[in-house]
């Protein structure tokens, strides 16, 4: 029984024309890019070749573009290095931001900054009276995702931006999950740093960016011999940057394709979900096209996705990252979703080259294991 990936909110396949570009610079002799000889001048303009390319998909300068080996890497380095070049203060971020953002801003306690989270409403929606309350108190930089990788929701990054802004802090998005999905602008956003990654646009694992305002100050992430403007030093993986190169100009290509194919996909998955007694989290703002999260009382998320994976569909009960987890979704804990309901909750995000038959034959395979395993509990109980 073949399988049907349901999950691209997580990681997606490596597009072949990806793949082909790469190929060269993990098949044949290549130099190091610091090198002066032919081979390591070759790889460097093939690195500034995939920079360009990113910095056109995010609506970026080149010059603004910082390689580092994932998102979560340059999630802590947006956070760690421009808050730890200024005075201890206080570092916000969003109460449904990916661990590797929450994580070191908490982590920063220890030397000396305070840190607090931005609260939602109940449709994920950040609370910008609450952003102002807080910003009160002199902050370093503020942190709030574009896009949630859960629930779909956007935010208003560009709002957001002009508030914390005007409060004398910098302003930083994680938008990991935007890029690809809905056009994407550095400059649009208002943002001093933001953060994207390869694997999540049918690009290689192992290459992510962060895009910088130059005139941020901020900490090297790594030193060592200098690359990437000096602060993330470290022979570059040329093969992954021309790779997230040449899969950032696809999806920009695609963007508009992808962004109301997956809806369509969604629109009907969602419309057959009402009929199975589910609740459909966050369907009143503005999501993701292609992102949907919901839960049913009474059944554990994770039986349900393991009970779908033996049916042949491969969906998540959450972030992909915190799947080792048996608590509910901080996300939906956010919102003021009770627990139960939030043990419960289920993601499923389509892709490109999901159909609508596979849509269909989904919500039957669904219902069927909803119904057994309902059966199952109240055999149980």
């Amino acid at each position: 029984m073949s399988s049907i990936y349901l999950d691209h909110n997580a990681t997606t396949a490596l597009d072949p024309r990806v793949l082909e570009s790469m190929l060269p610079w993990m098949q044949r002799q290549s130099g190091n890019p610091t090198s002066r000889h032919v081979f390591g001048r070759s790889a460097r303009d093939a690195v500034e070749h995939a920079r360009t390319q990113v910095a056109e998909a995010c609506g970026a300068y080149a010059s603004q573009v910082i390689f580092t080996a994932s998102g979560t890497e340059a999630n802590n380095f947006a956070v760690k290095g421009i808050a730890g070049n200024q005075a201890g203060s206080q570092i916000l971020y969003s109460a449904i931001e990916h661990p590797c953002v929450s994580r070191p801003a908490r982590a920063m306690q220890q030397a000396g900054w305070l840190s607090d989270a931005i609260g939602v409403d109940a449709h994920g929606v950040l609370s910008t009276a609450q952003l102002q309350q807080q910003l009160q108190k002199p902050t370093s930089v503020a942190s709030v995702m574009l896009a949630n990788n859960e629930t779909g929701v956007i935010q208003n990054i560009a709002e957001i931006a002009e508030i914390v802004r005007k409060a004398g802090a910098f302003m930083h998005t994680d938008a990991v999950q935007g890029l690809g999905k809905v056009p994407v602008s550095f400059t649009d956003l208002n943002v001093h740093a933001m953060t994207v990654s390869s694997h999540k646009i049918h690009g290689p694992q192992g290459a992510a960016a962060l895009i910088l305002d130059k005139r941020v100050d901020i900490q090297p992430l790594l030193h060592g011999g200098g690359q990437e403007r000096g602060l993330r030093s470290g022979t570059e993986n040329v093969a992954a940057i021309v790779g997230f190169g040449a899969a950032c100009e696809l999806a920009v290509a695609n963007v508009a394709q992808f962004a109301s194919h997956t809806q369509m996909l969604r629109d009907t998955f969602e419309l057959g979900l009402k009929a199975l007694d589910v609740t459909i989290f966050s369907q009143q703002s503005t999501r993701l096209p292609n992102t949907s999260f919901f839960a049913l009382d009474g059944i554990e998320g994770e039986t349900l996705v393991t009970a779908l994976d033996r049916k042949g569909y491969a969906v998540a009960s959450g972030s992909a990252c915190s799947s080792d987890s048996t608590e509910p979704s901080h996300v939906l804990l956010a919102m003021g979703i009770k627990p139960d309901l939030a043990r419960g909750a289920v993601r499923v995000s389509f892709g490109a080259h999901n159909t609508l038959l596979q849509v269909t034959d989904f919500l039957t395979t669904l219902k069927n294991e909803i119904l057994r395993l309902k059966q199952l509990t109240g055999v149980a109980a």
